[in-house]
């Protein structure tokens, strides 16, 4: 890996760094904002929502945008709006402020995130060097969400939550400053070539709603007639999106990104499997806080063993196993492995022992550092140059749209379970538990479906063509 390249993989790291990082160390400090700044229960959930909201809508357009202007400005603009707004967040002295800055945050991320893994594979084009890249990628993104859990605790006590936005600022500036000179320059396609602007609002505006929706859920209910009567208007829009793609005659996702069984394959799977994931991040920190009473930090740290293994297999491991077996087959390791830490959490008692009870899924959950990386592989194989930003974009997306469904889901029959727990007269501890295993017992339902969608769709991607062959097929009328 030349000099130039790896510079270019430390900037898109660290911007990757800092999203997630924000992502998982805002959760450790809610308490404190709620506190300082009087947030109503409802009101302080926006602190997260406002950001997915805004995050996950606007993905997809953000990945074709970098295709149309250019993905090393929609880089650098999302960074700046990220930083600026992260200053926002921690000068908040009051509860519309942060929600507005978190927003602000979201589009930023959206920004920059949509276009990264465009920007990987159109400059790591040989498939052991991309694979390499995409391993330490993956790697960065285990290190933040685990270090955020962590961090968060640490800076909130130390000093106050307001740290744990003005920390992003020094990180933002530094990536906006490196990225000028190590990211390589791109043109893009021209607006012309997909300024679809009907195209836009549509997809926008069904994103935002949809998951405006799914975080609502555990409010509301999945019968409620808030959630089904704009969940339909969410569908509603993106089906007229699609429609709008097959004829319109510049349109912003051109729909041939479907054509490629691999990118097909590998977004539903991602959809799935992070579904399923999400029940190791959330619901077994829930476990640990509710029923085995650890505190912010304890958890944290408990949680770090699966980051460390996460992180060592997508970056030493994941990359060599996929030179010589295939992304397919680590991808299908990876799953096994997850569906297993699943499948020992249903096990889980009142009073456990984390060296017996808990250690053992920390270990197994490594499978998620041979699952991330196989998967952005896969994703991203059957792109072409011109549209990379949107099916990185895309691929992004899917793993929102996945992550919320899976709290939201997990969340709501965890809930439910335990309501009936504790109405049959169980203690509140048993009741907890007894929630936590059936969204464990249905986070390996979804790992298990994953895995057969893996083996009945995917397949081993096509040697990446030479860049030369790449840049005259895009100038051959």
């Amino acid at each position: 890996m030349s000099h130039s390249k790896l510079r270019a993989l430390v900037v898109l790291s660290a911007a990757m760094l800092m999203t997630v990082l924000d992502g998982s160390i805002v959760t450790v400090a809610m308490p404190a904002m709620q506190r300082d700044l009087g947030f109503t229960p409802a009101g302080l959930s926006w602190t997260v929502n406002a950001y997915l909201i805004a995050f996950g809508g606007l993905l997809l357009l953000s990945g074709r945008l970098g295709d149309l202007i250019g993905r090393k400005k929609m880089f650098l603009a999302g960074n700046v709006v990220f930083t600026a707004a992260s200053l926002l967040a921690g000068a908040a002295t009051g509860p519309g402020l942060l929600i507005a800055a978190r927003f602000l945050q979201g589009v930023g991320s959206a920004m920059a995130s949509a276009v990264v893994l465009g920007i990987l594979v159109t400059l790591f084009t040989e498939p052991g060097e991309r694979a390499r890249a995409i391993g330490v990628f993956s790697f960065t993104g285990a290190a933040g969400a685990s270090i955020g859990q962590v961090l968060g605790g640490v800076l909130t006590d130390a000093l106050s939550w307001h740290w744990i936005f003005f920390i992003n600022v020094p990180i933002g500036l530094a990536t906006v400053a490196l990225a000028i000179k190590a990211l390589p320059a791109d043109r893009g396609v021209g607006l012309a070539a997909g300024a679809d602007v009907l195209g836009a609002v549509l997809v926008t505006a069904g994103l935002m709603l949809g998951i405006y929706t799914v975080v609502k859920v555990e409010e509301y209910g999945w019968l409620a007639a808030h959630t089904l009567g704009l969940g339909a208007v969410s569908l509603v829009l993106l089906a007229a999106f699609l429609v709008r793609q097959a004829t319109a005659r510049t349109p912003l996702m051109p729909l041939r990104v479907f054509r490629s069984r691999n990118v097909s394959g590998a977004n539903l799977v991602q959809m799935l499997a992070l579904s399923g994931m999400f029940a190791f991040q959330v619901i077994v920190a829930l476990y640990m806080q509710k029923v085995l009473g650890y505190g912010a930090l304890a958890t944290g740290l408990a949680m770090l063993p699966a980051a460390v293994a996460i992180g060592g297999v997508s970056l030493f491991v994941s990359a060599r196993l996929s030179d010589r077996f295939g992304a397919r087959a680590v991808l299908v390791a990876g799953l096994v492995l997850l569906t297993g830490a699943m499948g020992w959490l249903t096990r889980v008692p009142v009073q456990a022992s984390y060296v017996v009870d808990l250690l053992p899924v920390m270990l197994l959950i490594a499978g998620g550092g041979l699952v991330l990386p196989s998967l952005t592989t896969l994703g991203m194989s059957g792109a072409r140059a011109d549209d990379a930003g949107l099916a990185s974009g895309l691929f992004n997306t899917t793993q929102q749209i996945g992550a919320a469904l899976g709290v939201a889901v997990l969340s709501t029959l965890a809930a439910s379970r335990t309501g009936v727990l504790l109405a049959s007269g169980a203690s509140e501890a048993a009741a907890l538990t007894g929630g936590y295993r059936l969204a464990f017992m249905v986070s390996a339902g979804l790992l298990v479906a994953a895995l057969v969608v893996s083996l009945a769709v995917l397949r081993r991607p096509a040697p990446a063509p030479a860049p030369e062959a790449e840049q005259a097929a895009l100038v051959t009328p």
